[in-house]
């Protein structure tokens, strides 16, 4: 394995985004969770590491299966079945409840991701066909919690939570969105009423709420470096892996 990933450095920083002993974690979790089982009996034309990285390659370049096939000496329908074997094995771990939940600060955010897949997006406010994305935070680390299944682009923020199962990952935590959650039970800007501007304490809590509140967009926007996540061709679950493994690779790359 060290002899492949040694050959490969340029390429796993280049075009993965993560460095090498990143990579080499993301590898041992994909090891761990089966990704070396043969496909039908006969064996993968590539080693285990070379597979990871084409996932990584593609989740981060949106390159086609054609144009990935040449990189890597092997078929656009050998890279098809790379990506649906091991896309799913890069998901983001599970997130178990924290020690000290009681003193952590999470943050909720939604976002749009353009698809092609009619079932999973719909004609929405950025006037294209999008999928909307359900992602939490935590506030000190920015390291991202879970991210829910991809809702069709034109679902409203707080019913995109209430569908998801992401509040079950709140239990006890204190959890911060924007004016989309209210009643959602989490901490949300103070409104105006009607003909009554603001009171002095009021505005001085949205300020601090609003300087909070952008480290999750700006997660967002680290996680949208990988470019299947500006248009993603994938379709069914395709979306919902790229997610999940984006958001796992973003992890690695902010822990160390």
């Amino acid at each position: 394995m060290a002899g492949v990933l040694s050959a490969e450095h340029v390429w796993v920083e280049t075009f993965s985004g993560l460095r090498l002993t990143q990579f080499s974690r993301l590898l041992k979790a994909v090891r761990e969770r089966g990704g070396n089982d043969t496909m039908q009996g006969r064996p993968w034309s590539l080693p285990l590491a070379e597979r990871v990285l084409l996932v990584a390659v593609y989740y981060r370049t949106n390159l086609t299966m054609r144009q990935l096939g040449p990189l890597f000496g092997v078929s656009s329908s050998t890279v098809c079945w790379v990506i649906q074997r091991l896309g799913p094995l890069l998901a983001l771990e599970p997130v178990s409840r924290p020690a000290d939940a009681a003193d952590r600060l999470w943050i909720v955010d939604g976002t749009l991701i353009p698809v092609r897949d009619r079932q999973v997006g719909a004609s929405s406010r950025n006037y294209r066909f999008s999928a909307d994305m359900q992602v939490i935070v935590d506030a000190d680390t920015r390291l991202v919690i879970a991210a829910a299944r991809p809702s069709p682009g034109t679902t409203a923020d707080a019913h995109a939570w209430r569908a998801s199962d992401l509040a079950q990952h709140c239990q006890d935590v204190t959890v911060l969105g924007d004016g989309a959650y209210l009643n959602c039970g989490m901490g949300v800007p103070h409104r105006k009423r009607p003909h009554r501007a603001l009171l002095a304490g009021e505005e001085a809590d949205n300020v601090t709420h609003r300087k909070v509140r952008a480290r999750v967009e700006h997660v967002i926007g680290r996680m949208k470096n990988y470019k299947i996540l500006r248009d993603c061709r994938q379709h069914g679950d395709g979306l919902h892996h790229a997610v999940q493994a984006v958001a796992h690779m973003h992890n690695l790359a902010l822990a160390s």
